[in-house]
């Protein structure tokens, strides 16, 4: 016999809501619903039980077989939404302080896009799929423009640094790195410019910087034209940080990119500590001393210091310079270099076309290795490089290396960026359009950081496991009720994480 619904009366007077099955004459409860005190509990049992005999059943006949409810009471599904995952976002929103904003549009746009990343005008489309009430398109748009006229952005990055010090301490450490977001059109405007693109497009695009805490969490986000040089864009957002926030004593953590003696100058000179990866080039001269009585040889993991001057004339400053040898990346740089040999050697034998490659040499006619080239870079195999201004009694050299490598997690913001959140391409054609977009972008990233780090699960994940999660809005003689979904395994270990969200399921 197929499973039916089953009502019984308990001992304490309420009726009890089952699914029961028969075999071979003998009963079984398949599962328990739950016991209802009123008709309007036993409603939202019995349409819990249906829903899971009947899947998309939308009418309910209660009551023929249970003296709580007269045979005249009809349960009808008004509607479903994904309410769980809305709760989860919304309170995200919440907790990093955006509500202060006061702008319940704006609000919409973000989480949204947290939802499913989309163009502003199907903004929309995804709120009434997830059964949020969703404000006119022209609203939306309305938003966007408040959000550039009022700097929604300077309250955002506000509310940011104070979660980052809530939870991380004071911004006593910073990690900055760049990335570019491509427009898909041939034309370009004083911002949106052909320049150097780490994918070799050939789009108009801008620069983005982004500012991090040594967790990931975004604090500071700007916009730069494409054809801007990196190395010009640190300083302008450091000092915005500064000029934003009144902090004073600030260590920078930033990739080899921007190492140039100007630019390091320019840090120094506005009242900011750094480190930035070195690039391997001087290093056999800052450790002339080690290979002359050593050799090639280092062992595992460690630390050698060495000072530089940097830059010409008055702008010549001496530099303190840490490296680090490891077993695991001298294994890693061997591989790749004979790799770069091989090619080389299809080249100089006329096997493979000829192309610019690093150990090749070549002279008129002649193509062979370039030994010396070689040389140098099995000498350099497993060496890693840091540039700082901070003094040995400020910070040790391992101390260096260690806050230089969370500069990983500025690289895994941008990809966030760019899957979950998809801030590229961009369709948009003024500045002003552009900004309240990346606004936007920076609110959803501080809450998919805020989501990721409490729960150890991915945006993707927890959007994909919560947003099936359907409560059931339900009409009974005139009175409104909403069911709650079953909380799946995987849903309640998301949800445990996140003590401020009290949705419950059956």
């Amino acid at each position: 016999m197929s499973p039916y619904i089953r009502k019984v009366k308990t001992a304490s007077g309420a009726t009890a809501v089952q699914i029961a099955e028969k075999r071979g004459g003998v009963r079984r409860i398949v599962e328990h619903l739950g016991s209802a005190r009123d008709e309007l509990e036993l409603a939202v049992l019995v349409q819990a039980a249906r829903e899971r005999l009947n899947a998309g059943q939308d009418e309910l006949d209660l009551g023929l077989d249970t003296p709580a409810v007269s045979s005249a009471v009809r349960a009808h599904v008004v509607g479903t939404s994904s309410r769980v995952l809305w709760e989860v976002l919304s309170d995200a929103y919440r907790v990093l302080g955006f509500e202060s904003l006061k702008d319940e549009a704006f609000a919409a746009v973000v989480l949204a896009r947290l939802v499913e990343p989309t163009s502003k005008a199907d903004t929309v489309r995804v709120l009434e799929e997830i059964g949020v009430s969703a404000p006119h398109l022209n609203t939306l748009y309305a938003a966007l423009r408040r959000a550039q006229g009022r700097d929604y952005r300077d309250r955002l990055a506000k509310a940011c640094l104070a979660h980052s010090a809530r939870t991380s301490g004071t911004a006593a450490l910073v990690m900055y790195d760049v990335t570019t977001l491509h427009f898909e059109n041939e034309d370009e405007d004083d911002l949106r410019k052909v320049g150097m693109s780490k994918e070799h497009r050939v789009d108009p695009q801008v620069q983005v910087g982004l500012l991090v805490d040594p967790g990931g969490f975004p604090l500071e986000v700007h916009l730069f034209e494409g054809n801007k040089a990196e190395t010009t864009t640190i300083v302008p957002v450091l000092r915005a940080f500064q000029e934003r926030h009144g902090v004073m004593d600030m260590v920078v953590v930033a990739d080899a990119g921007m190492l140039s003696a100007a630019n390091l100058n320019a840090l120094e000179d506005a009242g900011f500590s750094f480190i930035v990866g070195s690039r391997l080039t001087k290093a056999p001269y800052d450790l002339a001393e080690h290979f002359e009585r050593n050799g090639n040889y280092f062992d595992d993991g460690q630390i050698l210091e060495s000072t530089r001057v940097m830059g010409t004339g008055t702008n010549a400053r001496e530099r303190r310079v840490v490296y680090q040898w490891s077993f695991k990346r001298n294994k890693r740089d061997d591989r790749d270099i004979n790799l770069m040999i091989a090619k080389a050697e299809k080249i100089a034998a006329g096997t493979a076309p000829l192309r610019k490659t690093r150990f090749l040499k070549v002279s008129g006619a002649t193509k062979e290795l370039d030994q010396a080239t070689i040389d140098r870079a099995r000498q350099l195999a497993g060496l890693k490089g840091y540039v700082t201004n901070l003094p040995v009694e400020t910070m040790t050299g391992a101390a260096v290396i260690s806050a230089y490598h969370d500069l990983w997690r500025v690289e895994q913001s941008f990809r966030m960026t760019k899957s979950d959140l998809r801030a590229r391409p961009v369709f948009h054609h003024q500045r002003e359009a552009i900004e309240a977009h990346l606004t936007v972008v920076f609110a959803a990233l501080a809450i998919s950081r805020y989501l990721t780090t409490a729960t150890g699960k991915s945006l993707k994940k927890i959007v994909n496991t919560l947003r099936p999660l359907r409560s059931a809005t339900i009409s009974i003689n005139g009175h409104h009720i909403t069911a709650d979904p079953a909380i799946t395994p995987d849903a309640r270990e998301i949800l445990d994480h996140l003590p401020a969200i009290t949705t419950t399921g059956h």
